[in-house]
């Protein structure tokens, strides 16, 4: 999952205001900056925010799911996981949250991390009876492969990839090949993302592969399409997820949970800081509108968060009072 979480977030907050600040209640944090980009952007905006408008004193360390799960499990430390894309770590996190080592706070990503097979929103607006992918694969024409414009093109993921395997075995139960369509191997992110926006350029037409919240789909409006079944864990757990199955099914993607972790020691020593970190969330349209701002101005992380801070006020200052947004704003 973590390639998968390349590009990778922020936004709609929940409601209500947090305490006033106290800047004695929080003392030293340490946050996971964890190496995808949606990830990075929240550990700075969390950083900005306690720093500034709690008077905490924030130490960011270096992240990716699995190691710092381990390390918050079984060292207490780093404090705070932003993103913590929770499905990876279901069962070991749910024995640390009973055993009162971890908390799981509120969704960071208020619709999840999505998946899909997607097609661009004017081709989507100009085509209102395709709503699912079977009805595209009805219209392989619409959609003409870069190499052989007599057939429809579903674009994959990159080699190596774990949406690879799922993308080609629901190509498969789908019966795609029967219906002049090739599986189009787009090389690497870079090639798939080129793809993309060749389609834009081009007002063509383009059925692939994608996920959010991501730079490219917070660039070009993308439309996701139903595979017309509900998500069924078990065959994709068994199958679809499977390199090779034999006989996979037509299924739908798993939303992903992300959400905010936090341990115990940082819930007693943080005060009013843990109201902004219960209540702050985003949502994967203002995620993706900050990561491509972010690419497009080959911004760093902390570039961004001041970026989202800077440009989206009316969504942030509802996650803390404010007098802390008038401390938080001041220090921009």
């Amino acid at each position: 999952m973590k390639k998968l979480l390349a590009s990778t977030i922020l936004a709609a907050g929940l409601y209500g205001f947090a305490g006033s600040a106290q800047a004695a209640d929080c003392g030293e944090v340490s946050i996971a900056e964890m190496n995808w980009a949606s990830a990075g952007v929240a550990a700075h905006v969390d950083k900005l925010i306690l720093e500034n408008g709690y008077g905490c004193t924030v130490t960011l360390v270096t992240g990716d799911t699995m190691p710092t799960f381990t390390s918050m499990n079984e060292k207490g430390e780093p404090d705070v996981a932003p993103e913590m894309w929770v499905n990876a770590v279901r069962t070991p996190l749910d024995a640390a949250i009973a055993e009162g080592r971890l908390i799981q706070l509120a969704p960071l990503l208020s619709e999840g991390g999505v998946e899909g097979w997607w097609v661009p929103k004017f081709f989507a607006d100009a085509h209102p009876d395709i709503k699912t992918v079977q009805d595209a694969l009805k219209h392989p024409d619409l959609f003409p492969a870069p190499e052989d414009a007599s057939k429809g093109a579903v674009h994959n993921c990159p080699s190596g990839w774990n949406c690879q395997v799922s993308t080609a075995n629901l190509y498969k139960a789908l019966k795609a090949d029967d219906m002049n369509f090739t599986l189009v191997d787009t090389g690497s992110a870079a090639g798939l993302d080129g793809s993309i926006a060749n389609a834009f350029e081009k007002k063509a037409g383009w059925l692939g592969y994608y996920w959010a919240p991501t730079a490219i789909l917070g660039k070009y409006e993308m439309t996701r399409l139903s595979f017309g079944v509900e998500h069924n864990k078990a065959d994709w757990d068994a199958c679809t997820a499977v390199p090779d199955c034999p006989e996979p099914k037509v299924n739908s993607y798993p939303t992903s949970d992300v959400f905010t972790v936090v341990t115990k020691s940082f819930s007693e020593k943080a005060g009013v800081a843990m109201d902004y970190m219960k209540t702050r969330q985003w949502d994967n349209g203002t995620v993706g509108k900050v990561l491509a701002w972010m690419t497009d101005n080959q911004g760093t992380n902390e570039d961004a968060a001041k970026h989202f801070l800077e440009t989206y006020p009316e969504m942030w200052t509802k996650w803390v009072a404010p007098d802390v947004a008038e401390k938080v704003k001041a220090a921009l």
